[in-house]
């Protein structure tokens, strides 16, 4: 059985924001795969975050990808703001663009991989005309808005149906596309979310919060990486 990679996405919603490029440094080193980059616009989601300019300001501190999700309404003006700040990932939530296929189009187009985020109630009929325009599916597993909330275990199951439409997206000889999952992943249920299908997980307070016992953030990192191993397809 090919064992697929586990790709862990610290999301820096959870970090010190007062030494935001120490963090995201940290995280590189402790073995995290990707940054992950929440953006959130108080219109969309209830909550205000950060843009295209501290992205800009943590690149050069970080050698691997930066996982951008759009939590915004509209998309299509941030995203040419988001690839020229540094970004290698742009996902966005169906429902805050009017045309999806272009939005989609113009991700690519800025160089960057494209990605559809889907809510806990979204129905994944979205996904029907937009597999062959995605490298990255990201189910939310909470309601998008804050962090340090708990799993929705309901999350499991559409977690599978993804899975085996990308599956069979992948047997019709279409491009890999990875399937991520955001909202209250942790070492305790992270080897479910893994056997349900999941490659890339995002992880905030798991990480962030995690005590340090003098190896930094490289204990917990290699703790989620070793659980969700257990179960990777």
């Amino acid at each position: 059985m090919n064992i697929a990679p586990i790709r862990i996405a610290p999301s820096i919603l959870s970090a010190d924001f007062s030494q935001l490029g120490e963090e995201v440094r940290a995280i590189e080193a402790a073995g995290a795969d990707l940054v992950h980059f929440d953006v959130m616009d108080n219109h969309y989601v209830p909550n205000l975050t950060i843009g295209p300019l501290v992205c800009e300001a943590i690149r050069p501190h970080v050698s691997i990808p930066i996982d951008v999700h759009l939590m915004v309404e509209p998309v299509d003006a941030l995203v040419p703001m988001f690839a020229k700040a540094g970004a290698n990932i742009i996902s966005f939530h169906p429902e805050a663009s009017r045309h999806v296929d272009r939005t989609l189009g113009l991700i690519r187009d800025h160089g960057c991989r494209a990605g559809l985020v889907l809510n806990p109630a979204t129905p994944l009929g979205v996904l029907d005309h937009t597999l062959d325009k995605l490298d990255l599916v990201l189910l939310m597993s909470v309601n998008p808005g804050f962090g340090g909330q708990k799993f929705i275990d309901s999350t499991l199951d559409k977690l599978q149906q993804v899975r085996a439409r990308i599956d069979s997206h992948l047997r019709d000889g279409g491009e890999p596309i990875w399937l991520e999952v955001d909202g209250g992943v942790n070492a305790g249920n992270i080897a479910d979310i893994a056997r349900a299908g999941a490659d890339t997980f995002v992880a905030g307070s798991a990480v962030f919060g995690a005590p340090d016992a003098g190896g930094g953030y490289r204990t917990i990192m290699q703790r989620l990486r070793d659980e969700a191993t257990k179960f990777a397809r």
